[in-house]
């Protein structure tokens, strides 16, 4: 599945589980920044699974930094399509997520999330590098967008941050299911790696569920980036902005009042 189409299924799952709409499930319901924050983020998280590719959207997010990372995980995690997109690399990446989330500091105006801060700020800024809000060469323009999302996030987030992990989950989930249903699968059992037997690779239809690389795929969509692909993202995109829409209207009605009273204190000095 191409990157922002992953992007896109992440931020509509949260919105699916954190908002109380009747267009949505409310698994873990969250405020209006709850979820205008969470959807942000777990579009991010939809593409973590990719920072095995030193080529990658998540590689050039943030450079040199995020490129110096995806060598990294491209090397201990077999290369593109193998660890982090198992079981057990979606494991590891909700574990970071949830130390992350503990991480605070103690200030003089009161405790900062840090750790959900810097996390935040690699997430949000990877999704919007996928969906091309920046120039394709715009890496300053990503670093100052990073920077001060890390900022408000850490400053102006919900004060309670165990949604963290459970955005971390449904973003590494929604990409795995992504790319299952494309052609080419994935390890869901890595570093175990079982063969189909010589007589299943000869089978017309099935064969290719179980691949001969021992991938699993349920290839609905067909390749990456197929017609079937975009016929199927382009409604879940426009749930997703619509969801996000919902929830910054609500932001704008709770915080419009404050903002109409400090701009008349200014004029009237």
């Amino acid at each position: 599945m191409m990157g922002g189409h992953h992007a896109a299924s992440g931020a509509a799952a949260w919105i699916a589980i954190a908002s109380t709409g009747p267009y949505a499930l409310g698994w873990y319901p969250l405020d209006a920044t709850g979820i205008l924050i969470g959807a942000m983020t777990t579009a991010g998280t939809a593409l973590v699974c990719d920072w095995d590719h030193r080529s990658s959207t998540i590689a050039h997010s943030l450079p040199p930094l995020s490129k110096v990372i995806a060598v990294g995980i491209e090397k201990a995690s077999g290369g593109h399509r193998q660890g982090t997109h198992s079981l057990l690399g979606a494991s590891a990446f909700v574990i970071l997520a949830a130390m992350a989330a503990q991480f605070q500091v103690a200030t003089p105006v009161g405790q900062l999330s840090v750790g959900a801060g810097l996390l935040c700020m690699f997430m949000i800024n990877l999704a919007a590098d996928a969906l091309k809000l920046f120039p394709k060469h715009g890496w300053l323009a990503n670093w100052v967008f990073a920077l001060v999302m890390a900022g408000l996030v850490t400053w102006f987030a919900p004060a309670q941050w165990g949604w963290l992990p459970l955005s971390m989950l449904a973003g590494v989930v929604v990409h795995i299911v992504g790319d299952m249903i494309t052609v080419g699968g994935v390890p869901l059992l890595w570093p175990i790696v079982i063969k189909p037997p010589k007589f299943w690779r000869k089978l017309p239809l099935v064969s290719g569920i179980w691949k001969a690389n021992g991938a699993l795929s349920i290839p609905l969509l067909g390749k990456a980036g197929s017609r079937r692909e975009w016929l199927v993202l382009i409604p879940v995109s426009g749930y997703a902005m619509v969801g996000m829409g919902v929830a910054l209207w609500a932001l704008a009605q709770e915080h419009w009042p404050r903002l109409l009273s400090a701009l008349g204190a200014l004029a009237g000095v």
